[in-house]
């Protein structure tokens, strides 16, 4: 019989790679839509790991069933981190994908080539039905590029140049399945699953 797994977001993008990252396993990922709960809890977290457990814990109370959920960011080297734990509302509470990118490029517009180094962080928080906790973390490496180039993937994909690709195509260029070889969240999944076997 499938595990069934509650993906702690609404976010289809997630659910997407995380569901196609265990389609392998006997696992049954739901999205928190499709599991019909409604799980919103606020991120107070001053970190990545913080956030993935409120998040985690809050559809494990709600489910009873085996839960994973994930906080990632962008940390930029010329910002001080930032985006961060705010990467998702960095253009403010009402930003998009757009938005954010669009804020990002403005914030960093005067900093040169050799100084726009970034990485993707993500940190996972996986509660099985018994209450266990396990985390892991994936991180990949880059630079932030000069425009938005791409059309897959979500987020600030089109503007992260993967150092694994040599800094030549964004995250939005490379698509789903060139993207989980070096990702972030592909990483962590990857950690999560050495722990979990």
């Amino acid at each position: 019989m499938a595990k069934k797994v509650i993906i702690a977001t609404n976010n289809a993008h997630k659910v997407e790679e995380i569901s196609d990252f265990f389609s392998a396993l006997d696992w049954e990922c739901e999205s928190l839509a499709q599991a019909g709960i409604e799980s919103n809890p606020d991120e107070t977290g001053t970190t990545l790991i913080e956030n993935a457990r409120i998040k985690a814990q809050a559809a494990h109370e709600l489910s009873g069933c085996a839960v994973l959920a994930d906080d990632s960011g962008l940390l930029v080297d010329a910002l001080d981190g930032a985006p961060g734990v705010y990467s998702s509302r960095y253009a403010g509470e009402d930003g998009n994908d757009q938005k954010n990118n669009a804020f990002l490029l403005e914030n960093i517009a005067q900093v040169g080539p050799e100084d726009r180094t970034a990485h993707f962080s993500c940190v996972l928080c996986f509660i099985d039905e018994d209450g266990t906790e396990t985390t892991a973390e994936g991180r990949v490496e880059g630079l932030i590029g000069f425009e938005v180039r791409g059309n897959e993937g979500f987020g600030y994909d089109p503007l992260f140049l993967p150092d694994d690709f040599d800094n030549e195509y964004t995250f939005a260029e490379l698509g789903l399945a060139e993207k989980q070889k070096v990702s972030h969240r592909a990483r962590a999944l990857r950690a999560l699953m050495d722990k979990l076997s």
